[in-house]
């Protein structure tokens, strides 16, 4: 008998980065913002001990506004770019530290443009049609919590919540807590969460 919660296992391994990153168990992840820096490394992602999983490198104020995914020995995962003249407000990932079409691994948008509550669709690469998103990501980094959803069902792969700590608000840092799925790619979600906190942080710009 299993203790504790349990979460549905995914029928199909979602791997959009790596099948190394998919795990038979549900992973538990926090993401730290550190929102009192401009310099790079504005974002920290841990393990449940601590232990430094992934993080963000950004470049602010460049025309290109691009984000790097990288894992905890600095290697580059995924490199996320803004795409220009894009009224949904369209980003871009790709593999490493490519920004070529041919490595493109997905996009993120928003489903509308008039939006009270965040609502982001997820194209992968093989998906050129777009008639229909292949995950969906549903919440704001300013509330509670995130869901995302594969595709466009009820099927949740990972959930996001936000952890309140007198410690976090001293650091001027913000602190979320992420439980990705069994069989869910979980840099593949870092990634995503990374993508709503950028999206959200420009609505009123």
């Amino acid at each position: 008998m299993m203790s504790g919660p349990s979460y549905p296992a995914v029928q199909n391994q979602v791997a959009v980065i790596s099948p190394q990153f998919c795990a038979g168990y549900p992973v538990d992840l926090t993401i730290v913002r550190k929102m009192m820096t401009l310099s790079e490394g504005n974002f920290g992602v841990t393990d449940v001990n601590g232990n430094l999983m992934f993080k963000v490198k950004g470049k602010f104020f460049s025309l290109h506004d691009r984000r790097v995914l990288l894992d905890a020995a600095g290697k580059p995962i995924i490199t996320f770019q803004q795409k220009l003249l894009s009224a949904h407000r369209r980003w871009v990932a790709f593999r490493g530290e490519s920004t070529d079409a041919k490595d493109l691994l997905f996009s993120v948008k928003k489903s509308s443009l008039f939006q009270m509550k965040t609502k982001l669709d997820v194209f992968l690469a093989s998906n050129t049609a777009e008639k229909a998103c292949d995950f969906k990501i549903e919440g704001s980094w300013f509330e509670s919590a995130c869901v995302i959803y594969a595709g466009n069902s009820n099927n949740i792969i990972a959930q996001m919540h936000r952890n309140h700590s007198a410690q976090s608000i001293l650091l001027g840092k913000d602190s979320f807590g992420v439980t990705v799925y069994p069989n869910v790619d979980y840099a593949f979600i870092v990634a995503l969460v990374v993508l709503l906190e950028e999206i959200n942080d420009r609505q009123d710009s």
